[in-house]
C-alpha cells in the first residue's frame, strides 16, 4: 500500500495502535468513568448535608393599638411606626444516622453497575482488536489478490500477442484471437474490482487502526492461545466472556435494587443542628437581635405513601427476573459463538490444505495444456481456461489463509480471551480501578480524578 516508509507494520503493532487510540474504545472507557461517579452519588446518601443562608432588606412597620377612651367615651388609639433593615444568617447541619440500609445497598448496586460497565469495555476491547485483525488481514488479502490480478493481465497480454502472431502465420483463427481479447478484457475488469476492494479495506484499516496501511507483514494465527478442546473453550466462555460477566453483574445490581426499594419501607433517623442570628427581625424594630441554636433528632416512620414504594419493589423484582433471563441468553450466545468460530477455523485449515493441492494441480495442468497447445492438441480456449483455473486457485488459497488468521482470533474472542494483555501488545494497559477509588473518596470538586 503506497510507497514504503519506515519500518514494516506487524499485526501486533497495528493492534497496539488500535488499543491505544481507537475512538470507539475510548468512548467506552469514558462510560466506565461515568459509571464510577454513580458510586460517589450513592455514597452521598449517608454524608452530612450542610447549608447556610443570608437574607436582608428594608421593612416598614406601623403599629396601631388601643389607648383607652376620651371624655366622650370614644376609643382612642396610639400609632407607632418605624423603618428597619431586618437581616439574618442561618447555618444548618443534617446528618443521616439510619436510612433503612438504602445507601449501603445503593452503593453496592452502583458498584455492580461499574463492574458491568467494565465487562462491557472488555467486550468493546475484543471487538476493536478483532476488527483490527480483520482489517489488517483484509488489506493483506486484497493486496495479494490485486497482485495476482495484475500478473494475470501481463500473462494474458503475452497470450494475446502470441495468438495474434500465430494467426498471422495461419496457425490460429480469428476466433482464438477474440477469445484471448475477451479474456484480457475480463481480467482488466477483475483488476479494477480488486483495486476497489483494496481501497475499501484500506479505508476500514484507517478507521480501526488510526493510520494508513503501509508495508504490512504476514500475520500468524492465534491458535496457540486457544484452549485445547471445544469443551474447555465452552467452559471458559461461560465463565469469562465479557458479555456473560456483564450480565452477571447486572443480576447483582438488580438484586441490590430490590433491597433499596425495600429500604423505603423502613424508618429513617437523622440528627440536625440549626443556628440562626437575626437583626431587627422583631417587627423591623431597630436595635433588636435574636440568636437561636437548636439540636434535634428526626425519626420518620413511613406508614402508607400511596403504594408507590410497593410498586417500585414489584418493578425491581421484575427487573431482576429479566436480568436473570438476559444472563441465560448471553450464556447460550457464548456457547453458540464458540462452536461456530471453532467450526470456521477448522474449515479454514481444511481450505488451506486443499487449496495448496489445487494450486499445484492447476499449475501442472496449465503447463501441460500449454505444451499440448504448441502441437495443436489444445485450443486457445483450453489455455485460457487453465490459466483462469490457476488464478482462481491462488485467489482461493489467499482467502483461506486470511480466513485462518481471522477465524483463530474470532475463536479467541468467542472464548473471551482476546485482550491486549494476552496478546502481549506493546501498549499501556487500561486499568479502571484507580479512577473508581479516587471518585469514591472525592467529596468536593468539579473535575474528575484524572480530568484532562
Amino acid at each position: 500500500m503506497g510507497p514504503a516508509r519506515g519500518h514494516a507494520e506487524t499485526l501486533h503493532s497495528a493492534l497496539a495502535k488500535a488499543y491505544a487510540g481507537n475512538p470507539a474504545l475510548a468512548q467506552q472507557r469514558a462510560n466506565v468513568e461515568e459509571r464510577d461517579e454513580d458510586v460517589a452519588k450513592a455514597a452521598g446518601g449517608m454524608r452530612p448535608k450542610i447549608n447556610a443562608s443570608v437574607n436582608g432588606g428594608v421593612q416598614f412597620n406601623r403599629l396601631r393599638q388601643p389607648a383607652g377612651r376620651n371624655t366622650l367615651d370614644q376609643r382612642l388609639y396610639s400609632t407607632d411606626q418605624s423603618t428597619g433593615e431586618p437581616r439574618a444568617a442561618s447555618f444548618g447541619l443534617s446528618q443521616p444516622l439510619f436510612d433503612g440500609w438504602r445507601t449501603q445497598n445503593s452503593v453496592r448496586q452502583a458498584e455492580a453497575g461499574v463492574h458491568a460497565a467494565r465487562a462491557t469495555t472488555r467486550r468493546a476491547e475484543q471487538e476493536t482488536l478483532l476488527n483490527g485483525v480483520t482489517a489488517y488481514m483484509n488489506v493483506l488479502r486484497d493486496t495479494a489478490v490485486l497482485s495476482l490480478r495484475k500478473n494475470n493481465i501481463a500473462v494474458l497480454k503475452e497470450q494475446l500477442r502470441a495468438t495474434r502472431e500465430r494467426e498471422a502465420l495461419g496457425d490460429q483463427s480469428p476466433t482464438d484471437v477474440a477469445q484471448a481479447e475477451a479474456a484480457l478484457a475480463h481480467a482488466h475488469m477483475e483488476f479494477d474490482a480488486a483495486r476497489t476492494a483494496l481501497e475499501s479495506s484500506a479505508a476500514n484499516f484507517r478507521q480501526v487502526i488510526g493510520e494508513e496501511p503501509r508495508r504490512l507483514e504476514p500475520a500468524p494465527a492465534a491458535e496457540d492461545l486457544l484452549p485445547d478442546s471445544m469443551d474447555e473453550a465452552i467452559r471458559i466462555a461461560l465463565a469469562e466472556h465479557p458479555s456473560v460477566e456483564s450480565a452477571t453483574h447486572q443480576i447483582a445490581a438488580a438484586e441490590y435494587a430490590v433491597k433499596v426499594g425495600e429500604g423505603a419501607l423502613l424508618p429513617t433517623l437523622s440528627g440536625n443542628v440549626q443556628v440562626n442570628q437575626q437583626y431587627e427581625s422583631f417587627f423591623g424594630i431597630p436595635g433588636t437581635r435574636q440568636f437561636t441554636a437548636q439540636a434535634s433528632g428526626t425519626l420518620n416512620v413511613p406508614i402508607y405513601q400511596g403504594g408507590v414504594e410497593y410498586a417500585s419493589i414489584r418493578q425491581a423484582k421484575a427487573q431482576l427476573r429479566e436480568a436473570r433471563f438476559a444472563a441465560d441468553v448471553q450464556r447460550d450466545t457464548a456457547r453458540a459463538n464458540v462452536i461456530s468460530s471453532f467450526a470456521q477455523l477448522r474449515t479454514a485449515l481444511t481450505s488451506i490444505t486443499t487449496g495448496r493441492v489445487a494450486v499445484r494441480a492447476a499449475a501442472t495442468a496449465l503447463k501441460g495444456v500449454r505444451d499440448e497447445a504448441q502441437y495443436g492438441q489444445r485450443t486457445t480456449l483450453d489455455v485460457l481456461n487453465a490459466q483462469q483455473s490457476l488464478l482462481n486457485a491462488r485467489v482461493d488459497l489467499v482467502s483461506a489463509q486470511r480466513d485462518r488468521v481471522v477465524s483463530s482470533y474470532t475463536a479467541l474472542a468467542a472464548v473471551g480471551r482476546l485482550s491486549a494483555e494476552r496478546l502481549r501488545l506493546e501498549a499501556e494497559l487500561y486499568d479502571p480501578a484507580p479512577h473508581l477509588e479516587a471518585a469514591r473518596d472525592k467529596w468536593f470538586g468539579l473535575d474528575g480524578p484524572d480530568a484532562r
